[in-house]
């Protein structure tokens, strides 16, 4: 990699970070106008029961979490050997088809399959972009260097997602998808101007990336990931009919809320970056135990505004305080398949995506009310932790040494 000026490191990570943004902003906008997407798309169904149409809409959220999932090994197991700012120019050109698509379908099925499709290069472009900000960070700093990629995911719920949410209150949900296509346009061509280039790894094969596969300690890792979000997810998903439902604010008040949440990932993404670099099992499992009490808090005392926005921040800044943890801890015991370890990280989140919306969905079509999903996240999370102690306690059983980095003992 060419020498680079401070400045130049500086802008580089900004355009990483840039993309982050606009991923937060294509995935999450959808939680905010879950009701109009529903209203729009699924007419009868809501003119008949708006609870069954917005648990229905859900699916939206769904289907974009499992494209994260097919998308992120696929490419990222078949590219690994590519220049890496190619790559990331490849897929923001993906981003912005598949966004611009997402705003001009007319029907619910051809929206729910453009909502997959623009979720294909998510994973694989935050893997390419944590490996590409690692080494310009250095060493020691990865998982800071993975946080800063993921600050702008965290600042686009802080900005993004509720400015994009009342501009589609306003102007109607096809004009915020179309505001979030142009994010991506604009991401294009910051990476292009200031990410240097950066060879991919030519020893890389499909075969060796997907032999991460073979390692237990990988899959309890992507298990903690996608079991233990899945209890942020059921509570986002519904962030929406929970403000104006349950507290009883009017739906101008919905940024607001996403606003809180943002502010918590925020913050808790660069603390959580932090706390992995020095530790990465003890920061999971601190983090853990706030993100339970958290759920807990805000299941309990929704219906009061106040506390609403107090454990809706509380909830965003313990659980993205989370993934630079579990993406530190796969890339430390993926081997050589470091590329793939990267990617797969966000498979596992939206993994946890998918199955707390549609948890989140079922509980709320079953009638028990929109707190519901706070519950189900609960029991979610304590899963996330029983799947966390047993990494840890296998992993020290066997103690190896990663070959290239500071990292953790392996398996």
């Amino acid at each position: 990699m060419e020498t680079l000026t401070p400045g130049r490191v500086r802008l580089a990570l900004l355009s990483l970070a840039l993309g982050g943004f606009g991923i937060g902003a294509t995935e999450f906008v959808a939680m905010g106008l879950l009701p109009d997407l529903a209203a729009d798309l699924l007419p009868q169904q809501y003119d008949a029961s708006p609870e069954h149409a917005i648990a229905q809409a859900g699916l939206l959220i769904s289907a974009y979490a499992l494209g994260v999932v097919v998308g992120a090994p696929t490419i990222a197991a078949t590219s690994a050997r590519f220049p890496r700012r190619t790559l990331l120019l490849t897929l923001l050109a993906a981003f912005t088809v598949g966004t611009i698509a997402s705003a001009l379908l007319p029907s619910f099925g051809w929206v729910l399959a453009a909502r997959f499709a623009a979720a294909l290069p998510h994973g694989a472009y935050f893997g390419i972009a944590s490996l590409v900000a690692a080494e310009l960070m250095g060493p020691g700093k990865r998982a800071q260097g993975v946080a800063l990629v993921l600050s702008g995911l965290t600042v686009a719920n802080v900005i993004g997602v509720p400015s994009i949410t009342l501009l589609g209150q306003v102007a109607g949900w096809r004009i915020a998808y179309l505001a979030v296509a142009a994010i991506f346009a604009l991401t294009f061509v910051a990476v292009l101007a200031f990410v240097p280039w950066q060879a991919g790894d030519p020893g890389a094969t499909m075969k060796r990336e997907l032999g991460a596969f073979r390692r237990p300690q990988v899959w309890l890792a992507l298990a903690v990931g996608a079991i233990g979000f899945g209890g942020f997810f059921a509570v986002y998903s519904y962030v929406s009919p929970v403000v104006t439902e349950v507290t009883g604010l009017d739906k101008t008040l919905v940024p607001v809320a996403l606003i809180a949440l943002g502010l918590g990932m925020t913050i808790g993404n660069f603390a959580g970056g932090w706390l992995a670099d020095r530790d990465v099992l003890r920061s999971m499992f601190v983090f853990f135990a706030l993100f339970a009490v958290s759920l807990l808090g805000f299941a309990l005392t929704a219906q009061w505004a106040a506390t609403l926005f107090v454990f809706l921040f509380a909830i965003g800044a313990t659980a993205s305080a989370l993934s630079p943890a579990v993406q530190t801890r796969l890339m430390d015991v993926a081997g050589d398949s470091q590329t793939l370890a990267a990617a797969v990280n966000h498979s596992a989140l939206n993994i946890g995506n998918s199955l707390g919306a549609w948890l989140g969905g079922i509980v709320i079509a079953a009638g028990w009310g929109y707190i519901a999903p706070a519950w189900v996240g609960l029991v979610l999370c304590g899963l996330g932790v029983i799947v966390a102690v047993i990494s840890a306690v296998s992993s020290r059983r066997v103690p190896h040494t990663h070959p290239a980095t500071d990292s953790i003992p392996l398996p």
